[in-house]
């Protein structure tokens, strides 16, 4: 028996068994990209494992409902309530409109989870075409005495809420260590406390997003967005909120006061967070020389990169390790995946082919048990809070049987026909379902059509026909034509 799902909730440091609000309804978000630059690795890792999570929810027979936001304003430098907008510097360093930025960037990002296969959400809402709710959260705030406006900004009152909540309970935080290393800053600060973060800024003169406010002209602070979009499209409280584990404080505990402050509950059920990317075993990081962006990783164009990747084998080797746990990228371990990755779509290609042979072996009870535990262990992996590490390693026992019939060491009788179908609708549902591997095509399609060639040119040297209308048919049939000039042999695309 296959046990019920269980979930690390990073608010209560445990694994809980799922129980969503309204079964079968489950309500999940992720805070999405920030869009003045390209996206990174350690984001790609996030948005991979939350498809994933959304994809077995899904499998489960769940309605997901998965919000991922576009931050497309309120992002300062330093993710803190001082400086420029991120997206208003970019925009003004590339002599473009914001909106180009967020465009470009927004672009850039859909363009990477469809080469990683993943899916879209069911809502993308941006930050910008929220600016009303942002001000009317804001507003409750004030009203609340929860928030003060100071010179046309208005921030969140830290100490105030702690009173009667917990700030910093998300993150392990205590509030008096928070207060006493923020007193020297204390002077340079409008803000209460330093602890206080911004619900609305005041917009400098030069500051390009702005929009009227009760306060005057300004823009939303960077935390506030979450609050008001989940609670929007999930209601006051729902049941998972995912992201980077970077984003646990301030971010998320800052979602949680925000919300509890307005509305008076908790917003999340379950709480999580994947994990941070190493390389060579140090933290990744541009100080350090040491990240690189999905496009150097395929074309294999960083020092750090003995040579190019596949988006699959980048997605196989992150799938190797569970969300949770720190990820380190190194070339051994990329060559490994590459292997393993290879290993598994080979299988894929391989069990779709295949269709039951009634061969008139006898049943094996032994190795119908032994299949049946594998796919229970499929399915134990993914309900231990997703573990696809350990599904992946599930799926290659299954491969071995699926590699058995093939050869015919495994007769398919030995099984039954209820077994096998089994194992090929899991080994398909796992792999390209789930964790949504796909078949990648060799990249250097126009050599493959050269080499063909070069058969056809020796095939008719050697004046064996045969040989030569198939390569011909065969090459048609690909939408490649073999033209026999005066010149030589040459290829060209079928008009």
């Amino acid at each position: 028996m296959v046990e019920k799902l269980r979930i690390y909730n990073s608010l209560s440091k445990k694994k809980e068994t799922f129980e969503p609000l309204e079964p079968p309804f489950v309500g999940m978000y992720v805070c999405g990209p920030t869009v003045y630059s390209d996206v990174h690795l350690g984001n790609i890792r996030t948005f991979m494992s939350f498809d994933v999570v959304y994809r077995y929810l899904t499998y489960l027979g769940y309605k997901v409902r998965y919000v991922r936001n576009i931050t497309d304003v309120g992002h300062l430098e330093n993710d803190a309530d001082e400086g420029e907008d991120k997206i208003s510097k970019k925009a003004r360093l590339e002599h473009l409109e914001p909106m180009e930025i967020v465009q470009k960037y927004t672009n850039g990002f859909h363009e990477l989870t469809q080469i990683f296969n993943m899916k879209p959400p069911s809502i993308e809402p941006s930050a910008t075409g929220h600016i009303v709710e942002q001000i009317e959260m804001t507003q409750t705030l004030l009203d609340k005495g929860l928030a003060y406006e100071v010179n046309g900004s208005v921030y969140f009152d830290v100490a105030k809420y702690d009173k009667n909540h917990h700030y910093g309970k998300l993150s392990g935080r205590k509030i008096e260590e928070m207060m006493e290393s923020g007193r020297a800053l204390a002077s340079q600060d409008e803000k209460r406390n330093t602890i206080d973060f911004a619900l609305w800024k005041k917009a400098s003169p030069e500051h390009i997003m702005r929009w009227s406010s009760p306060w005057g002209k300004g823009f939303p602070g960077w935390h506030l967005e979450c609050s008001v979009m989940g609670t929007k499209y999930l209601g006051q409280t729902f049941d998972i909120h995912g992201g980077g584990l970077d984003l646990q404080f301030p971010h998320h505990e800052c979602e949680i006061a925000q919300s509890v402050g307005t509305y008076g509950k908790d917003p999340v059920r379950y709480w999580m967070h994947t994990n941070m990317l190493t390389v060579n075993g140090q933290k990744m990081s541009k100080s350090l020389g040491n990240s690189f962006l999905p496009h150097e990783l395929f074309t294999g164009n960083h020092p750090l990169l003995d040579e190019p990747y596949s988006p699959m084998t980048t997605k196989f080797f992150m799938l190797q390790s569970h969300y949770s746990s720190t990820l380190d990228f190194s070339n051994d371990a990329l060559k490994a995946a590459r292997k393993g990755y290879k290993k598994m779509i080979n299988g894929l290609r391989l069990v779709k082919q295949m269709q039951y042979v009634d061969d008139g072996a006898p049943q094996d009870e032994r190795t119908i048990q032994q299949v049946t535990n594998i796919i229970e262990a499929c399915h134990s992996a993914m309900n231990d809070d997703f573990n696809t590490a350990l599904a992946i390693g599930q799926l290659f026992n299954l491969l071995k049987k699926i590699n058995s019939l093939h050869t015919g060491q495994l007769a398919f009788g030995a099984l039954g026909a209820e077994v096998f179908e089994e194992i090929k609708t899991t080994y398909i549902d796992f792999v390209e379902n789930i964790l949504a591997l796909k078949e990648e095509a060799p990249s250097d399609y126009k050599g493959l059509v050269e080499a063909m060639v070069e058969i056809y040119k020796e095939a008719k040297f050697k004046k064996d026909f045969d040989r030569v209308d198939k390569i011909r048919a065969g090459l048609k049939a690909n939408g490649i034509i073999v033209k026999d000039m005066k010149t030589g042999i040459e290829w060209a695309y079928e008009e």
